[in-house]
């Protein structure tokens, strides 16, 4: 009997065609799933990310109230002219802490995976109230208002909470010092601010409006832009990848 005669059994019985497919998919499914069962994390470990502060996480909700995702991704894809002109490629555990993550899959304008420390915070303040005044034929629209409007630290420790629940390793101590960590940020000069860097190491505490006074969501939009793509030292993965 020849391939083709046995393949016309698939073609004239539907029921055994079914049967077939439903097989194949069977086992391309434990092909793929069965693994998974043997890992501890399906995200490398990466020495240096840590959940967003208040502050950060309030600007972080500011970024997606306002719609930022979807102009600006979030992910720096291993393609050679990506890595010339972004940084890096985006780790998986970049985006550990994010509900949801910002991947996006639009860009108006550019990827802000490795915004960080690109630009000071001047910039960003002036960029945000008009875009025009850095880029001339930006079609981004202003967002002075940020400047003008504080941030409500009354309801961030229940942002703690809600990430908890979805694994993000908050402690009792972050809930707990919350909104008082979400002000000190803002404010070098704050007495909390010796107490909020050791529960946030790397996270940097200034006044990132330009102004004085309570914090501003225009303060929590750059502080969660600022440290964009700064959390991983990617020095440690280029001389590794140097010395193979």
């Amino acid at each position: 009997m020849s391939f083709w005669t046995r393949h016309q059994i698939f073609e004239k019985n539907s029921i055994i065609l079914i049967g077939g497919i439903l097989a194949m998919i069977a086992v391309g499914g434990l092909v793929e799933i069965t693994p998974l069962f043997y890992l501890k994390s399906t995200i490398e470990v990466v020495d240096g990310v840590r959940p967003y502060t208040p502050l950060e996480l309030a600007g972080r909700n500011i970024y997606v109230r306002e719609g930022c995702y979807l102009c600006h991704s979030q992910m720096v894809r291993p393609l050679r002219d990506e890595v010339e002109r972004y940084g890096h490629f985006s780790l998986a555990a970049e985006s550990m802490y994010d509900h949801p993550f910002q991947w996006g899959s639009k860009r108006t304008g550019p990827d802000l995976a490795r915004v960080g420390a690109k630009y000071s915070d001047d910039w960003h303040v002036t960029h945000l109230v008009n875009p025009r005044a850095i880029v001339p034929q930006s079609v981004m629209p202003g967002y002075p208002y940020l400047a003008a409007t504080e941030v409500d630290p009354t309801g961030i420790a229940d942002h703690l909470r809600t990430n908890r629940v979805v694994g993000v390793p908050y402690s009792d101590d972050q809930v707990a010092n919350a909104a008082a960590d979400l002000k000190a940020q803002a404010d070098p000069d704050n007495a909390g601010v010796e107490a909020f860097t050791k529960r946030y190491p790397k996270a940097v505490a200034r006044n990132f409006d330009g102004k004085g006074g309570a914090p501003t969501e225009m303060d929590a939009l750059v502080a969660y832009l600022q440290m964009l793509g700064t959390l991983v030292d990617f020095k440690l993965y280029n001389e590794k990848a140097n010395l193979r």
